[in-house]
């Protein structure tokens, strides 16, 4: 399917009403225009990174407010933008963004869903072959993939283990998952 401004559209209108398929679209179709153009400020690859999941995370989180009328790439790459601000003004402060307990207590707009086309790819996998794809992702994608599937934990248990808002971690496992996918399907 060719992809243009009507599809996005549509796609955004189902997440707005909380389809899981299209946070999953609207992160895999976005995520490189936010990331290089992170990567062009903060030169820094983990930085672009933990920046580009705080802004789906936040994006997904306030997908009600986004207005049509404007460009959903624009949009996402201002939020992008006004978290890096934020980051550079807390210097010294964590990288990790505040929710307030009534935000972290919410049913997220990523939810427990029945079995994704990666997680059926994952668990299709043999144990020893899985593994040793696992070790091939970034350190805190191995984290949340490991917490998640090995020691079974919610998404508020992974949130308070690692002390990241959920938010994030669902933004993470979503990324996560699609890169062991790629990852898998390659070897």
């Amino acid at each position: 399917m060719e992809i243009n401004q009507k599809n996005i559209e549509t796609y955004i209108i189902k997440a707005k009403s909380g389809d899981q398929s299209a946070f999953r679209f609207l992160l895999n179709f976005f995520w490189a225009d936010v990331y290089n153009y992170q990567l062009k400020r903060t030169k820094s690859e983990n930085d672009t990174e933990d920046i580009t999941i705080q802004t789906f995370s936040k994006a997904f989180d306030k997908i009600n407010s986004f207005d049509e009328k404007y460009v959903f790439k624009t949009w996402l790459i201002t939020i992008s933008k006004n978290i890096h601000i934020d980051l550079l003004r807390k210097k010294n402060a964590s990288i990790l963004t505040e929710t307030s307990k009534e935000q972290e207590e919410k049913v997220y707009l990523v939810v427990d869903e029945n079995p994704t086309p990666e997680d059926k790819i994952i668990r299709e996998q043999n144990l020893a072959k899985l593994l040793r794809d696992i070790k091939q992702l970034k350190p805190k994608y191995q984290e949340v993939i490991q917490l998640r599937y090995f020691q079974e934990l919610s998404y508020k248990e992974i949130s308070e283990q690692i002390n990241e808002p959920m938010n994030n971690v669902k933004v993470k496992l979503l990324r996560a998952r699609k890169l062991l996918a790629e990852i898998i399907k390659k070897s």
